[in-house]
């Protein structure tokens, strides 16, 4: 299949999470994706996390789990953009590239003549995309940031954790780098709009991306309930943020997690319960009652009837009547779920350093558009792995790469 953003050439000079997010998804669209890193140790982020692919013959592959799961389909090339000879790469780059990204602090790359207006004169058709914690002006603008900080300055934490009154209460930072993920995302709709804008004008533009600005859009609705009423919505711990009953319920052998935040919802479940008397009874006959001042009570009173059943059995009986409710998984145990397994989440990609021939990476969610599906088309790339390929492409010889290489600019 055709995809989408075939001949689109990125320039992705970001480095860590939320950037390399962003070009990638351009890259599983279909985008050429070439990869800037620093000679010797390259991006950041493939020293960050916890494991690494393992590579043949003692090769260390360099590759983290935090670099593998934002790098595939890109190459990987070395440059060092303070030697004068590696800014001339990066500007032989930008002359027939569509896109730029980079994440460096503000104002880092005009020093090097690599800013927007510099490289503007080159190409003006180019987006150029600076992705930064605070953005690029305001009294904040040049201090560094990361995911945890904006889930706690924009809002996040202030709704996550366990509720007030209770063991454990308080702020609590969700496990996976959300606001990173989430601005990776937002990296990549701000430059597909701005391909579709140039398409109609002709024009390129600047995009100028914060984390901060993600971390409040994150909080949504809640922030909105705030907005709208000026009482800020209270910790909710496991609950639903829009009624209930909604929360995690035991079974006799796991954990089952249930939304029965309508009314109607409501009502099927105190049938199957064999407790209709519930869903009149005053303490719980408001969806707000379900979900806020009473939901504690409630949960108790569904757990002493759900933990009679095994979790098959519970989910068997609320799917029988039509009320939403998952198993909760371990991490291992996702891999296990028919429907994933079904949807190809997890994607085997053909990797020629690894150990086992191959990596397991995380499907694209936009894997099912029915005529230009994203594609899983290279492995995250060893560092500098396509020196020679790009810089050939543009007009290197391999005499003048060795060149390039003994001084320090690749």
């Amino acid at each position: 299949m055709a995809a989408a953003l075939d001949g689109i050439r990125v320039i992705d000079m970001s480095r860590v999470f939320a950037a390399p997010v962003g070009a990638q998804i351009l890259g599983d669209l279909g985008a050429d994706v070439i990869k800037i890193e620093r000679p010797g140790s390259g991006d950041d982020g493939r020293g960050y996390g916890t494991a690494w692919v393992k590579g043949k013959d003692g090769i260390d592959t360099r590759q983290s789990s935090f670099f593998t799961v934002a790098n595939r389909n890109k190459r990987s090339i070395t440059v060092n953009h303070s030697k004068p000879e590696g800014q001339d790469i990066i500007r032989a780059l930008v002359k027939d590239a569509d896109v730029l990204i980079e994440n460096f602090k503000v104002g880092d790359l005009k020093r090097f003549g690599l800013d927007y207006e510099s490289l503007k004169a080159i190409n003006p058709r180019l987006i150029y995309c600076s992705v930064t914690g605070f953005g690029q002006t305001g009294p904040m603008a040049a201090l560094p940031g990361y995911d945890g900080l904006f889930q706690a300055t924009g809002g996040m934490m202030a709704v996550t954790g366990i509720p007030e009154g209770k063991p454990g209460a308080g702020p609590l930072k969700a496990g996976p780098s959300l606001v990173d993920f989430m601005t990776g995302h937002n990296t990549a709709l701000a430059i597909m709009a701005a391909l579709l804008h140039r398409a109609n004008t002709g024009e390129g533009q600047y995009i100028d991306i914060a984390l901060l600005d993600t971390s409040v859009a994150m909080v949504s609705h809640i922030m909105q309930d705030y907005l709208i009423s000026g009482f800020p919505p209270p910790r909710l711990g496991n609950g639903g943020n829009g009624g209930g009953p909604a929360d995690l319920i035991t079974a006799s052998d796991g954990i089952v997690y249930l939304t029965a935040g309508t009314d109607e919802h409501y009502r099927r479940l105190t049938v199957l319960m064999e407790q209709p008397d519930l869903f009149t009874d005053p303490r719980f006959d408001t969806n707000f009652k379900r979900g806020r001042t009473g939901q504690a009570e409630l949960i108790e009173i569904i757990c002493q009837w759900s933990s009679q059943f095994s979790v098959a059995d519970l989910l068997s009986k609320l799917d029988s009547v039509g009320i939403p409710a998952a198993k909760f998984n371990e991490l291992s145990e996702v891999w296990d779920e028919p429907q994933v397994q079904h949807r190809g989440l997890r994607a085997t990609t053909p990797h020629a350093w690894a150990e086992a021939g191959s990596v397991d990476l995380i499907a694209s969610p936009l894997a099912q558009m029915s005529a230009s599906p994203a594609t899983i088309r290279r492995a995250p790339p060893m560092l500098g792995e396509h020196n020679a390929e790009v810089l050939g492409e543009l007009g290197y010889s391999a005499e003048r790469i060795a060149e390039l290489k003994a001084v320090g600019a690749i």
